[in-house]
């Protein structure tokens, strides 16, 4: 597994023309005629969406930003470390205080507000309210409202024990998704070893990924190829069937393919050990950031605590 991109420039020129053939293939009715998408459609959909979003991420990993310019290393263990000042934070303005600088990250690094709340913030909140809201009712405490018919009291520590939940959350997942959108994937599990991850839980993670993009491409040509074969909409009985026949031959083919890979590596030497290319080097500023990401995490543990 070296360095260098997730995926070979051959992968993602296929992998672009897959969305755009894909976009093409599910476009809006002529004007006039109404008619509602069908199951192949909708599925040739969805992976299109699957793809546009890896290679989203993949091209704001490559712009001049903030982040981005960092080390790996210094990224994953200053970001780490905010992650967890923020979960064991126990005031809500130092974690307010974090969530706002993981904001100040992202725009330094020129990554949409519009990516993070479509990505991580509302469905934290959607994830995370839910969990959190039997807790505004069942913690005891100075009754603030009761609601109307249930009478259901609303407590003050009820309110804050949820306050602190869903703020939490709402920052660690940013500051994760700012490690994963301003870092390629490769650059993250390298820079794992520097916690001293397992070579082998490094390797499955890589090789995980990857399969990832095969097997989207290839259930997109498979429900492609179906499309271009059916004339009007497909039953509900029909649609259950070719979903479970679409799965069983996606699972015939990643354990082939499986086998294959596998047998390729041994052939070409491996032995369980990952050798990279390139080999990082840190800069002036990157000592200065992981100085600056210390500092910050250790404000911020001393503040919380």
């Amino acid at each position: 597994m070296g360095e260098g991109r997730i995926a070979p420039r051959e992968l993602e020129q296929e992998m672009s023309e897959a969305v755009t053939t894909a976009n093409q293939t599910v476009a809006p009715p002529a004007r006039g005629r109404k008619r509602h998408a069908s199951f192949v459609e909708r599925t040739i959909a969805g992976l299109a969406e699957a793809m546009e979003r890896a290679l989203y991420a993949e091209e704001l990993a490559k712009i001049d930003g903030l982040l981005q310019r960092l080390d790996p290393r210094v990224k994953l263990i200053g970001l780490l470390a905010l992650i967890v000042a923020a979960a064991l934070s126990r005031n809500i303005l130092v974690i307010l205080g974090l969530f706002a600088t993981a904001i100040m990250l992202a725009l330094l690094s020129h990554v949409p507000i519009r990516t993070l709340a479509t990505r991580v913030w509302l469905s934290a909140l959607l994830f995370t309210g839910l969990l959190a809201l039997p807790a505004i009712f069942i913690t005891p405490g100075r009754v603030l409202y009761r609601l109307p018919l249930l009478g259901w009291p609303v407590t003050a520590q009820g309110l804050g024990a949820a306050s602190y939940l869903i703020t939490r959350v709402e920052t660690a997942a940013t500051f994760a998704l700012l490690l994963i959108l301003c870092t390629p994937w490769t650059y993250v599990l390298k820079a794992l070893r520097v916690l001293r991850v397992p070579v082998v839980f490094i390797v499955i993670l890589g090789m995980t990924y990857r399969y990832i993009f095969l097997m989207l491409q290839t259930a997109r040509d498979m429900f492609e190829s179906r499309q271009s074969r059916m004339v009007g909409t497909l039953e509900g009985a029909d649609r259950r069937r070719l979903a479970s026949a679409s799965v069983g031959v996606l699972l015939g083919k990643s354990f082939q393919l499986s086998n294959e890979v596998y047998l390729a590596m041994l052939s070409r030497g491996f032995r369980g050990e990952v050798y990279t290319l390139d080999d990082f080097q840190m800069r002036a500023r990157d000592w200065a950031a992981l100085v600056g990401f210390a500092a910050l995490a250790a404000l911020a543990f001393w503040l919380g605590a």
